[in-house]
């Protein structure tokens, strides 16, 4: 009961965070989605990845999968944690077996109960994620450690070979960093999901001679060690490309953003200073070369109503750079702005307008970007 409530609401709770506090990348997610949802009824399925933060599983994990697949704890995968960090006490230890993760202790072997328990839960036809690593990169994921022996008992003392699908990730060195205590928001995950990995040729020698089991063990954590290692130097460099790419959006955006903010009416609420004054000046030389003679009576504005329209627009100006003063025009404050269309007649700009100009220069164009 613990796990039917606890797997929906952490799961989602942490799929929010990360697709929506924080944007994700994933590229190949079908090859996961195939093979968790459509493998053969009573089939293991046993995933890999690199080990880069504390918070990997859950939220690498979560952010991959559909809301809808959440909601069931029986799709959710099994992973094992070292009782000295999962299971220090009975509050923690119960937490952590309600989010179905198994203890392990480090230093007695593989052999132990946490991994036979691994294994019965893929005889069952269940879902195993595990870091071969055995323990989280020493230096915020630039490079990978060996892959584990444990990795390679998984895989072959089950009564039937599992799928083995890697995956590798990286970003999470920013979104819990060393020595954080709390994941932080705004940052790009990139995640490389590679093919089932095949090791019928390594099932092979065991039948038809007389290999040291440990041989063998040692054999399918090298293969599954090479290809993450391959899916590393990928990874880093789809999110290099994909980091200038973000950057390349935003700089167009914050032009648009910068057209549009120049069709606000700042004088009607005392900014007349955001203006930069070389632009105020050449705006009066233009008004008095095209009208030397009209005189238009304007409404005297007294010394302190004056002080006060400077100080506000000082202070404004001291207090928010530029994009906060773009957000502070989108709130409804634009008047009847004109601007001229493609024929040459000039249109109002409304509100509603104004602000949707906005958010599609601004907003919505870094946070949907990055979907594919």
């Amino acid at each position: 009961m613990m796990q039917a409530v606890a797997v929906p609401v952490v799961g989602n709770v942490c799929h929010v965070f990360m697709n929506g506090l924080n944007r994700v990348q994933v590229y190949g997610l079908e090859k996961l989605h195939d093979a968790l949802l459509h493998r053969p009824k009573g089939k293991p399925l046993l995933t890999v990845s690199n080990h880069v933060a504390s918070m990997d599983d859950p939220l690498v994990i979560a952010s991959l999968l559909p809301p809808n697949v959440l909601l069931d704890a029986k799709n959710v995968r099994w992973t094992l944690c070292a009782t000295d960090r999962c299971f220090k006490n009975p509050v923690t230890s119960a937490f952590f077996r309600s989010v179905k993760v198994l203890p392990v202790s480090r230093g007695d072997g593989i052999y132990q109960k946490g991994m036979d328990i691994a294994i019965s839960k893929l005889n069952h036809g269940g879902w195993v994620h595990l870091f071969p690593e055995g323990s989280r990169s020493r230096d915020g994921g630039k490079t990978m450690g060996s892959s584990k022996r444990g990795v390679g008992r998984l895989v072959l003392d089950g009564d039937s070979m599992p799928i083995v699908v890697p995956f590798v990730h990286t970003g999470m060195q920013d979104i819990m960093p060393i020595g954080a205590n709390f994941p932080r928001i705004g940052k790009m995950v990139t995640v490389l999901i590679g093919d089932p990995i095949d090791f019928n040729d390594i099932l092979d020698v065991e039948k038809v001679s007389d290999v040291p089991r440990k041989e063998l063990y040692d054999a399918v954590a090298s293969r599954i060690g090479d290809q993450l290692q391959k899916l590393k130097v990928q990874v880093d460099t789809l999110a290099m490309e994909q980091e200038m790419q973000f950057q390349a959006h935003s700089s167009h955006g914050f032009v648009r953003a910068s057209g549009i903010l120049q069709q606000v009416d700042w004088e009607s609420f005392g900014m007349g200073n955001f203006m930069p004054a070389d632009d105020y000046d050449s705006k009066q030389r233009e008004e008095t070369i095209i009208s030397p003679n009209t005189s238009v009576p304007q409404p005297q504005q007294s010394h302190r109503d004056q002080r006060r329209g400077v100080g506000f627009s000082n202070r404004m100006r001291g207090y928010m750079d530029q994009m906060e003063l773009m957000s502070f025009a989108a709130r409804g404050i634009f008047m009847t702005n004109e601007t001229k269309n493609s024929s040459g007649r000039s249109r109002e700009i409304g509100p509603l307008k104004a602000w949707k100009q906005y958010l599609e220069a601004n907003l919505l164009r870094p946070w949907n970007y990055a979907q594919y």
